[in-house]
Order: structure tokens, then sequence, then C-alpha cells
């Protein structure tokens, strides 16, 4: 099947179960007040943040081709992107961690497709195309920290989440999409609220994957480098948010140094954040990840792993000493005296795999009510059946043909007729097949030899845990779209009608051919019809400077009076400032 969004040499690597979260980008949707907002947030940031973001910003809007006058077509970005090794593709929204995690590890910026709304303009809970792709594209210009972004997609999409943390997820997606429609109601936005809030507070031990949440909040979305009494900032919620990259400065918001700790720190994404933590330099945030990384189950395995796996209620894989790898949904693990696992269960279907390539014969068709396995050493035996030769092996009995009865350490028993092994291509052996086999812990049946074969995996210790399938192409379409969708607002005659003159005013600057006339007709208009309404006598009151219009003294005046709403004084005063800025340069 096609896929349904432009390949380039970036996209074409994308795995097949990571399609199905992209979506066409909805252009056409964009309204001329969409447009204007996009154009008012990154003039404002292009003249703000040239004094205060990281020097790779200015430099990385040029290079990703992010044009100030409107919002960027994914198209025209992906070809420039394409150039410093990175893609963009639009999605609806938020979509799951390890989703999005996955597809940074890939080289490919997720934009969600929205725009946010003016009534939002300075910051918005709701990701969207100005976070996206004015805030976090133009620092991936910067190559120590686009291999940051890329190795952070690498190891958080293999973070375990826990059955909370999905929950929270669709919490958070519904609470953010309903803030931005301007048609939610009151009552549905503070019942998707206290949601959000109950969750924060009844999620008990934060999970792998919260815990690199928060350290990809902390850095990526709302970080600053530098020194703690001079920061600049990276974290691109705050390059695109107007009113918290100006807020973030101020001595009330606490500036930390950045370490390992920040993993501990949750974060409300509803509300401006209270502390940031500060990076002396990019190479320091990898070093913060691998830091994180070495505690992450992926690389430290045992019961605990198993254990993180189990919470999960999702797809995630073991792999043994040896380096079989299960992946399924684990559901059991028993232990011995010494809380050391001995035996592991998955239920449903599983495939095995070694080197994340799914072992010939061992796919979910194959096992498909589950899985389960010893782990350790022969009790008497100091050989790991791992460790032994072909002669040992047969020493021992366990060779083709041979009925026999091996007890493990931790006491689980398996008695049968081996039918064959599976090896690695160094000659390791990876697992044992039996037929007429019972596996037994003290009086519990694991296995009845009803069942069919049984196949066991050989190793000692489970050396790594981590979330997902081992060889991606086993589980076929692995993850879930959210069902909530982001709302389609609905516009009424008035709002069309002034989306128009927005057009109106549009269509005269890029054509150059501005009328003192039409100017004048259009802010009759928006006077009389739409006294909400400041960014567009803004941008009317731009074209009468520029052409020095007479007209330019009453729309002055007409901003001036605006400012007594307290909810676009700052708005209309840095517009002001900005073309008064402008006049004088």
């Amino acid at each position: 099947m096609e896929p349904h969004f432009e390949l380039n040499e970036v996209t074409k690597k994308l795995p097949k179960h990571l399609h199905k979260f992209v979506v066409k980008q909805p252009y056409d949707e964009y309204t001329a007040q969409n447009q204007a907002v996009w154009r008012y947030v990154m003039r404002m940031n292009v003249d703000y943040l040239g004094k205060v973001a990281h020097a790779s910003y200015i430099d990385g809007l040029k290079k990703t081709g992010i044009s100030v006058e409107k919002i960027p077509h994914m198209e025209g970005m992906n070809r420039i992107l394409k150039e410093i090794g990175w893609a963009a593709v639009s999605v609806d929204g938020f979509i799951p961690p390890n989703a999005f995690m996955e597809f940074q590890a890939y080289n490919v910026l997720v934009i969600a497709s929205d725009m946010r709304t003016i009534d939002h303009i300075e910051y918005t809970p709701a990701p969207d195309i100005i976070h996206e792709a004015a805030g976090h594209a133009p620092i991936i210009a910067n190559p120590e920290y686009a291999e940051y972004l890329r190795r952070f997609g690498e190891i958080g999409a293999k973070a375990i989440s826990s059955a909370k943390d999905y929950e929270m997820y669709e919490a958070i997606r519904l609470l953010s999409i309903l803030k931005e429609d301007p048609n939610s109601t009151q009552e549905e936005i503070d019942e998707a609220q206290e949601k959000v809030e109950w969750l924060q507070d009844n999620m008990g031990e934060l999970s792998e994957m919260a815990q690199i949440r928060n350290l990809h909040w902390w850095t990526v979305e709302y970080g600053l480098i530098g020194t703690l009494e001079n920061p600049k900032i990276y974290g691109a919620g705050l390059l695109s948010s107007i009113g918290e990259s100006k807020w973030c400065m101020k001595d009330e918001v606490e500036k930390v140094p950045y370490t390992l700790d920040a993993a501990n720190v949750s974060f409300d994404i509803t509300k401006p954040q209270p502390q940031l933590f500060v990076t002396p330099d990019f190479a320091h945030l990898s070093l913060v990840l691998e830091q994180f990384a070495n505690k992450m189950a992926i690389r430290t395995g045992g019961l605990k792993g198993i254990e993180k796996l189990i919470d999960s209620k999702n797809l995630g894989t073991i792999e043994l000493s040896t380096g079989i790898q299960v992946s399924g949904v684990f559901t059991n693990v028993i232990t011995d005296e010494n809380n050391k696992a001995i035996y592991v269960q998955t239920t449903g279907p599983t495939a095995l795999a070694n080197r994340d390539k799914e072992l010939i014969g061992h796919g979910t068709n194959y096992h498909a009510e589950g899985f389960g396995s010893p782990i350790g050493k022969l009790k008497g035996i100091n050989i790991p059946i791992e460790n032994m030769s072909p002669r040992d092996l047969k020493a021992y009995g366990i060779y083709e043909g041979e009925q026999v009865a091996l007890e493990f350490e931790g006491g689980i028993k398996v008695e049968g007729e081996v039918i064959t092994g599976t090896r690695d291509l160094r000659g390791r052996i990876l697992l044992i097949s039996f037929k007429d086999c019972t596996v037994t812990h003290g009086d519990t049946i694991l296995f009845h030899p009803d069942w069919g074969v049984y196949d066991m995996a050989v190793g000692v210790d489970v050396v790594s845990a981590f979330a997902g399938p081992a060889d991606i192409n086993s589980f076929g379409d692995v993850g879930k779209v959210s069902e909530t969708k982001t709302h389609k607002i609905q516009y009424s005659e008035s709002d069309k009608k002034l989306y128009s003159l927005y057009n109106e005013v549009r269509m005269m600057r890029e054509a150059g051919t501005v009328s003192e006339e039409k100017v004048q007709g259009i802010f009759n208009e928006v006077s009389s019809q739409f006294k909400n309404d400041w960014l567009l006598p803004l941008e009317l009151l731009e074209l009468a400077v520029m052409n020095n219009f007479s007209i330019k003294d009453t729309l002055r005046n007409y901003l001036e009076s605006m400012k007594s709403n307290k909810s676009y004084t700052t708005l209309i005063e840095n517009g002001l400032l900005l073309l008064e800025n402008y006049q004088e340069a």
C-alpha cells in the first residue's frame, strides 16, 4: 500500500506501524487569521529571541526554511530538512510517547498540524505548528543537538510505560484539545482538568516513560542553556511562546542546574513552569541521557525489568544472557527465595528473536497462546546450559531423541523428550524444544504435554527488558491511534467575514498594491463589526505606516484605546513597539 505522505531519503526508513500516525497537513483549513497569528508570533519571536535564544535559533530558521510571513508547507520544510539529515511529518495533536520517541529515533520531526487560535496566541496547551515547526526545527540545525534528539528518541522509544501512563496521555490529549477549541464549554474543560489533576496525584511510582518524558520536557521543550545567571533559550516550548519566552527570564522563575534529578520532577502542561533547568552545553544533555539509560531496564534487566513490563500491561521484550529475545505481553514471573526470577510467562501472541531478528518458525502465529520459560542454571551443575559444548550436552543427556528431566536451581522442572535445539550464528544454543513435556514448579503445572511442543529459552539471567518488540516486523501494526480527535473549529458567518478581511490585507501586502482607500474601508468594517479584534487593525497600521498614509494616526489611536482591555494590552504594546523598531531600522 502506498504511503499517504511524501517519502524522501529519511521518511522512507520509517517502519510501517508509524505511518498510521501521519496525517495530511490541512493547509487549506488554515484561515487568514491563522496566517496573521503565525506572522505576529514569528515576528515577535525573531525580534526578541535574537537576544535571548541560543545562537543556533536564528541561523536554524534560515537553514530549515521556515518563513516569518506564512505557515510552512510540510513538503517545503522536508526539502530543506533533508539537507541536514532530518524530515518532518504532520500528525493530529499529541501522539503516544513511545511513537513520538520512535519518530525522533529515525530523525523525523513530528509536527502537530493544527494552528493555535488568536485567543491562545501567547501560549497554547495543545501542540501546534508554531510550537513544532518554529520551536523544534530551528535548533536541530545544530548537529550536536540534533544527535542528542535522535539518541533521545532511540532510548526513549524503549522506555517502559505503566498502564497509568497511557491513561494520562489520553487525559492530557483531551484537555489540550478542549482548551484550544473556542466552542468548548467550561464544564467540559473543568471535567477534563479534574481528570488530569487526579491522575497526576495518583500516578504512584514514576515509570521509565514518565521519567524520560520529564527529561524531555525539561530539555527539548523547556530547556535553558548557559549559566544560571545568564541562560539562553533552546527549548521549543519557550521558543514558540511569546509569553513564556519573556516570563522564563524573570527572577520569579527559579533556574536550576540540569542533572539526572530532573527525571523525577513532573510538570503541568497546562500552566507556565515555576522552575527551569539550565544545561551548561548540549554535550551535558547527552551525558545525563546516558546516565538515565544506565538505570533503565534495557541495560539492567533482572526481576525489576520483568516487573516493569508486567505493570505496563503492554507489548515488551526481555533478552536473556544467550541473546534470545522474548516479545509479548508479560503477565507472570516466578521468583525464588532470593527474589531472583526463575520463570517468566507471556499471554497471547509472542515472538522469539535474536539480535532483533525473529527466529524462523517462532513468530506470533506459532506462539499464539503465549510463552513461558525457566531462567537460571541447572541444579547441581556448574556449567550453564548456554556454555555447554556438544560433548557436555550429551553427557547431561540433553540431545535429540533423549528423554530428560531438568531441574533448575529455582525449583522449576522440565521433563520430556528433546526434539531439537536452535543456535545462533556463533553456535550458542538459544532454544531447546521438547515433546511430551511437563513443566512444573512444586505442585503448579506450567506446561502440560497435551499443549503441544514445549520450547524452552536458554539463559541464566534477564540482561535486558524494554518496551515494544525485538523485531518490529513480528507484530505488524504496533500501537494505536487515539480515538479522541482534535476538534475542527466551527466558524460562524461573522467569523468567515472577518477572515475574508484578513485575507484582503494579506493579499494587498503580498502583491505590494496597497491603497489608503482600501485600508480605510477595511478599518471601517473592523471598527464597526469586530470591536474585539486587535490584530487586524495592527496589520492595517503596519501598511499605513510603511506607506505613510494619513490614516496611521487614527489606527494608532484606535489601538491605544483597545489597550484598556487587559486581554490585549501587552499584545498590542508589543506590536506597536515592533513597528517602531522597524521604522527606526
